[in-house]
């Protein structure tokens, strides 16, 4: 997705770090160029703004239960090998963690 406007940070890497924004996984200096963009490109405020109601909404539905241990090593291991490249979201498709 692009606005069509020029940004010294690109709107495709803007969306593709969405969720590290939102979720404070990336440094400051990041955030100081993501906040940048979001002043002067409303098409990513405004997908930032879905995804942050989103991430609320289900924090307080589905927030209050505990997820198995060895389930969250799983998946973050499998989010560590996704951002690493060694594997994309595609590939694990259908098929379980493990």
């Amino acid at each position: 997705m692009s606005c069509g406007d020029h940004h010294e940070t690109d709107c495709s890497e803007v969306l593709d770090h969405l969720y590290e924004f939102l979720d404070h996984e990336m440094p400051d200096s990041d955030c100081s160029k993501f906040e940048v963009h979001f002043e002067e490109c409303s098409p990513c405020l405004e997908k930032y703004g879905l995804e942050r109601a989103v991430k609320k909404l289900v924090k307080r539905c589905c927030g209050h239960d505990d997820v198995p241990t060895d389930l969250r090593a799983k998946v973050m291991g499998r989010i560590d090998l996704i951002r690493s490249g060694q594997v994309t979201p595609e590939d694990g498709m259908g098929k379980p963690l493990a």
